[in-house]
C-alpha cells in the first residue's frame, strides 16, 4: 500500500500564500487520481483539487483561479500552492490516493489512502 505525507501547512495571514507538498512512497497506479481535501473543525473533508494519471487538473469552485496543483516528474511528490489565501480555506489539509479516473473526485469515499495531513491556519 502507498503511504502519503503531507507537509507545508503554516500560518498565514489572509492574501498570502502557501505551498502544500504531498509525497508518495511510490508512483501511484496508471489509473488512479491523487487529491488535495481539507477538514475544517466541525465539517466535513471537502475535496479541493485533484490530478489524474496524464496531469489534469480538477479543482473546487473554490479553489478555481487560486490554487494550483502539479507534480514531479517523479510523479512521486504532489503539490497544492495556494494563494489569495482567505480565513475560510484554513483547516487541515490531505492529499488521498483513489478515485480510478478521478471519477467523482470530490466524494471522500472514493479515496483508499490518506496521509495523516498538515495544518493551515489563514488570519484575517
Amino acid at each position: 500500500q502507498v503511504q502519503l505525507a503531507e507537509s507545508g501547512g503554516d500560518s498565514v495571514q489572509a492574501g498570502g500564500s502557501l505551498k502544500l507538498s504531498c509525497v508518495a512512497s511510490r508512483k501511484i497506479e496508471s489509473k488512479a487520481c491523487m487529491a488535495w481535501f481539507r477538514q475544517a473543525p466541525g465539517k466535513e473533508r471537502e475535496g479541493v483539487a485533484a490530478m489524474g494519471a496524464v496531469g489534469d487538473t480538477y479543482y473546487s469552485d473554490s479553489a478555481k483561479g487560486r490554487f494550483d496543483m502539479s507534480r514531479d516528474n517523479a510523479q512521486t511528490t504532489y503539490y497544492l500552492e495556494l494563494n489569495s489565501l482567505k480565513p475560510e480555506d484554513a483547516g487541515m489539509y490531505y492529499c488521498g490516493v483513489g478515485a480510478p479516473f478521478c471519477a467523482e473526485w470530490d466524494r471522500v469515499n472514493r479515496y483508499v489512502r490518506w496521509g495523516q495531513g498538515t495544518q493551515v491556519t489563514v488570519s484575517s
